[in-house]
């Protein structure tokens, strides 16, 4: 099993950054996928990047494409979500999930196998 813990999050205003931490316990996830997905209230959980296990690339949501970073340190068994230029509709609770393989595309969260419980991101305006 493999848990998953959160943290980072808070108040912001528009144009600020944060950086999101997401530390593994459990298991080494250096041979694992892992993933940053958001929900805003009233609406769906929404996709915002990836990174996998080789670090051969990193895919992002078009939404966030250019403002924030995926990273992770294998050694530390965390993976980052560095936010740049936040605005508003960043709002959301983030989550981020691990899995040793996609059982389906990367950016839906059906293909992700293990889940933190979240931290609250909140960007005024």
């Amino acid at each position: 099993q493999v848990q998953l813990v959160e943290s980072g999050g808070g108040l912001v205003q528009a144009g600020g950054s944060l950086r999101l931490s997401c530390a593994a316990s459990g298991r080494t996830v250096s041979n694992y996928h892992v993933g940053w997905f958001r929900q805003a209230p009233g609406k769906e959980r929404e996709f915002v990047a990836t990174i996998p296990w080789n670090i051969a690339t990193t895919f992002y949501a078009d939404s966030v494409k250019g403002r924030f970073t995926i990273s992770r340190d294998n050694a530390k068994n965390t993976v980052y979500l560095q936010m740049n230029s936040l605005k508003p509709e960043d709002t959301a609770v983030y989550y981020c999930a691990a899995t040793p393989y996609y059982s389906g595309s990367y950016y839906e969260g059906a293909s992700f196998r293990y889940w933190g419980q979240g931290t609250q991101v909140t960007v005024s305006s």
